[in-house]
């Protein structure tokens, strides 16, 4: 399986999607041997660096300066093939759905749809003014992932 996470710049949570994800796959023989890969992309703005939030948030994580600041934030156009190849294709909000191509947009889920069975909108943290509260997003980004490669693995 292929898994692409999406939203609006790829600069804060599609890229901790992606990072975590990945962690978590690689600690999980059972999730190794169901995803293949696991990419992010956005799907409104084209942006150049991750945001220095999302830098805190991965080191918090255990991942290096080093290792998080090789992720270059790909745009909806750049990323094409990772939109083609993909078996599903995961956003953090309806909104982030409407600017997916319609051709893929069949293979669109949210996040709280894999985690929880229903939508609920993960919040956009680069709004979030306070490093806690952005935290606190990243949280609740976190908590869907583990709910989601649980749902996975059964």
């Amino acid at each position: 399986m292929k898994i692409l996470f999406v939203c609006s710049s790829n600069i804060c949570r599609s890229p901790y999607c992606e990072y975590v994800f990945k962690k978590m796959i690689a600690n999980d023989e059972i999730l190794s041997k169901k995803i293949d890969k696991v990419s992010s992309a956005a799907v409104f703005n084209r942006s150049f660096h991750i945001h220095s939030k999302a830098i805190l948030a991965l080191k918090r994580e255990g991942f290096s300066e080093e290792e998080i600041l090789k992720h270059k934030p790909r745009y909806i156009f750049g990323a094409y093939k990772d939109f083609k190849q993909a078996d599903l294709i995961i956003g953090m909000n309806n909104f982030n759905k409407y600017f997916v191509p319609c051709w893929f947009r069949k293979k669109y889920k949210s996040l709280s749809e894999v985690a929880i069975g229903v939508y609920k909108d993960v919040p956009d943290p680069f709004l979030m003014k306070n490093i806690n509260d952005y935290y606190s997003v990243m949280d609740i980004i976190k908590d869907y992932l583990e709910k989601f490669a649980d749902n996975l693995k059964k």
